[in-house]
């Protein structure tokens, strides 16, 4: 709307005079009820209108009564009489379509019926002096002044009839004084024309404001009125009022509903008592209710205070916000405000916080958590000038168990593992689950040396026992590699690749043994070397090779995707394993020009296939914080001609763990080329619910380790794979379950709502040429 016009939400201080006559309103639907309200004004008048036009009729005939024709007089009441007829008619058409007709429609109205009455005025200002007197004719004027002034009054809300009735009696007025040649009189009339024309304006313009400030006033008032009916008609959400004595007052039968009781029941008593359960006659109030207390002894404002209750023996966590409230004089009454009931949604994150800092097969803690458990203890062992220690423990034998048996059988294994090791952890020490077969031990107290060979050992021995599975007798051993902190690092990462070392050494000498880290320590680090050196050289010599998974959809089981997967087939190694050369070439920042043969070798062989197949391709930490990665997309795309919408990039968690703004601003730039964007290997170390918030992924890849524990009926994995595909449908996302085997696990992962699924039962990763003959055989099963 242009500055000029004004609206009823915001008016300007002046309404133009084209608004105020009514040739223009601005585009605004409010401004329709409003030029209805002028017309209701209007007809509300009209008796008052009729009244004054009456007795200035009965004003004019009485002065003229014997001295005119009888059959001019009668014709020109007549005449009064029709158009007061008319005129009438017209206002009543105007009030009932109250503004909303076109606009030339609208002026007629209000012009007409004045128009027809000012002719008739007219005619006895020009034609009725000649037959009387000059007292005669300023009765005459007289009336017709009085009959402008009642339209100043009675049509203030639609001026425009009242201008045309004023210049057509005045200009009357004006000629008939002029014949007579009476010349003050015409000097009077013009400037009584003046005068009403302006005040006529000006009194619609005050009608006009005074509406317009109404009408804000009531919208001000209906929004509040709205925002109380929201908080009240939501499921979730209710009004709250206390007085001074923490007494409930004004119970909604939302907030009654919410406490669990009837609204007569809860009326006037405490709202601590209500709330607190059995901890009221106790005294004994959670931190929680102790801190809400505080804010009402304090009589300060609270906000999206979370609050543990008790309804009817029940523990609920509500959101509260109050106020204290005061009269007009600054007497305090009491406290207003809002809540809700956030149960469901704090179990959740807790679900995910748990799920961010434990591992769900053993539950024990995570690498992340282990590591922030190590930092602190570093840390403290730097300031004190004590020694901690970290033990880096691997099953031996593990991976031909889970070879030969299967990963149900391995996962239970593993699980008896980790019961194991807990039941070894004193109050000092921490365990927890590193990933696969690995685990590892904080040791807060490592003062005396033999502490560490003597935990190790007990370690060693305990995890070497026979275990029971499926009524199977295994034996698995255990090796474990040590490091002193901050003898052999003073940084997490430092301690955690020393303790490694030291267990590659203890692998090396036949497993089952403890090794404590020496400087002296080379021999893998020495395979590393050489594997680093064959791997600088390993692209220039066209020694990897791209391998394609294929990915289905959960629901008909027809191929949608294919995953890129690298692999190193080295002159001098033979094949390595991914598992081997990956965190070389991440370290050595080798990973960013694989990565990018990767990525354009991907796109360059998805672009043969059909336009309904999707490709993804892993990327690493390392890549997306390169500069020109999003430049590396764009090449990759135009060189093979693959269309962005059918690329997607799949990260891990731990991308947010170094720099989450670069991160975050590359994924932002690849998903405003069209490509899409999954997080891969999804609650296994690094969960961030706030970047699946803040970044749009368009798939969630659920770990295999959440997929083999559904499989064997764990409450704790199939609910983790609820949450995920519940949180993953309320954001937009699809769901990829990784890892499944068999038919019974895909139908499951299928009832769990799981979108699409990828592992060994629908194919192991294949060269290109076995990629395109699975394609084909899909094409022609489709046809």
């Amino acid at each position: 709307m242009s500055k000029d016009n004004g609206d009823l939400i915001g008016v300007t201080p002046h309404l133009p005079t084209s608004v105020v006559l009514g040739f223009k309103s601005p585009e605004n639907p409010d401004w329709a009820g409003l030029r209805g309200l002028q017309h209701v004004n209007v007809a509300r008048r009209a008796v008052v209108r009729l009244t004054l036009s009456a007795l200035a009729a009965v004003l004019v005939v009485g002065q003229y009564l014997y001295k005119i024709d009888p059959l001019l007089l009668s014709a020109w009441v007549f005449s009064l009489t029709a158009a007061l007829v008319y005129t009438i008619r017209l206002d009543r058409l105007i009030n009932v379509g109250r503004g909303r007709g076109r606009r030339a429609e609208s002026i007629y109205h209000q012009t007409a019926g004045p128009i027809a009455l000012a002719l008739v005025w007219a005619f006895a200002l020009v034609i009725f002096p000649a037959h009387g007197t000059v007292g005669d004719h300023m009765a005459v004027w007289i009336a017709c002044g009085l009959l402008v002034l009642g339209s100043i009054l009675g049509r203030a809300a639609i001026p425009l009839g009242t201008l045309v009735f004023t210049a057509i009696v005045s200009v009357a007025g004006i000629a008939g004084f002029y014949l007579q040649g009476h010349y003050p009189m015409v000097g009077v009339i013009f400037a009584f024309a003046i005068i009403a024309s302006l005040r006529t304006i000006d009194g619609a313009r005050v009608y006009l404001s005074a509406r317009i400030a109404e009408g804000r006033a009531l919208e001000k008032s209906e929004v509040v009125s709205l925002l109380l009916r929201e908080y009240e008609e939501n499921e979730a959400d209710w009004l709250w009022e206390i007085d001074r004595s923490r007494r409930l007052r004004a119970v909604s039968p939302r907030f009654a509903y919410a406490l669990g009781r009837d609204t007569n029941d809860v009326a006037g008593k405490t709202l601590l008592e209500l709330i607190s359960g059995t901890q009221w006659e106790s005294g004994d109030f959670s931190p929680s209710l102790r801190e809400l207390s505080d804010h009402l002894d304090a009589r300060e404002s609270f906000s999206n205070l979370m609050v543990k209750v008790l309804i009817d023996g029940t523990a609920k966590w509500w959101e509260l916000s109050g106020t204290p409230v005061h009269d007009e004089r600054g007497v305090f009454l009491g406290f207003r405000g809002v809540g809700s009931d956030v149960t469901a949604q704090r179990e959740s994150s807790e679900k995910i916080a748990y799920l961010a800092r434990y591992d769900t097969l053993t539950s024990l803690p995570n690498r992340l958590m282990l590591n922030e458990t190590l930092g602190a203890v570093l840390a403290k062992s730097d300031k004190w000038r004590s020694r901690c220690a970290f033990l880096m423990v691997d099953l031996d034998r593990f991976k031909s168990i889970n070879d030969s048996l299967g990963h149900l059988v391995g996962d239970k294994l593993l699980a008896q593992v980790s019961d194991r090791l807990r039941s070894l952890m004193d109050e000092d020490d921490m365990c927890g689950r590193l990933g696969g077969d690995e685990f590892g031990v904080v040791l807060r107290d490592a003062n005396d040396a033999s502490v560490v060979a003597a935990k190790a050992e007990k370690i060693i021995e305990r995890l070497s026992e026979p275990y029971r599975v499926n009524n199977q007798t295994l034996y698995v051993g255990a090796s474990v590699g040590s490091a002193l902190g901050p003898r052999d690092g003073e940084t997490v990462e430092e301690i955690l690749r020393n303790a490694d070392l030291a267990l590659y050494r203890a692998k090396d000498e036949g497993g089952g043994s403890h090794f404590a880290y020496m400087p002296s320590l080379h021999a893998v680090a020495e395979e590393r070397r050489k594997l680093e050196v064959s791997l600088r050289d390993a692209l220039p010599n066209n020694e990897f090779e791209l391998h394609f998974q294929p990915v289905v959809d959960a629901n008909n089981e027809e191929l949608v995707s294919f995953e890129a997967l690298a692999r190193w087939q080295s002159s001098e190694h033979g094949p390595v394993s991914p598992a081997k050369f990956v965190p070389i070439a991440e370290d050595t920042r080798l990973i960013v020009p694989i990565g990018q043969w990767v990525l354009e070798q991907a796109c360059i062989e998805a672009n043969k296939w059909p336009e309904a197949l999707r490709i993804a391709v892993n990327v690493s930490p390392e890549q997306l914080l390169e500069p020109e990665f999003s430049s590396d997309v764009v090449r990759a795309l135009a060189k093979s001609g693959l269309a962005p919408q059918r690329l997607e990039i799949e990260v891990t968690e731990s991308i947010f763990l170094r720099d989450a703004s670069i991160a975050r601003n590359a994924l932002e730039q690849v998903m405003a080329l069209g490509c899409s964007v999954a997080l891969d290997d999804f609650g296994t170390g690094y969960s961030s619910l706030g970047y699946l918030r803040k970044l749009q992924f368009s798939t969630i890849k659920i770990d295999r380790t959440f997929v083999q524990g559904a499989a064997q009926d764990s409450a704790e994995s199939l609910a983790i794979i609820r949450a995920v595909v519940a949180m993953a449908d309320s954001l937009g996302m699809t769901t990829t379950a990784e890892g499944v085997e068999t038919v019974q696990e895909a139908k499951l992962l299928r009832e769990l709502g799981c979108t699409k699924i990828q592992g060994y039962y629908y194919g192991r990763p294949m060269s290109a040429d076995d990629a395109g003959q699975i394609i084909k055989r899909s094409v022609r099963r489709l046809a």
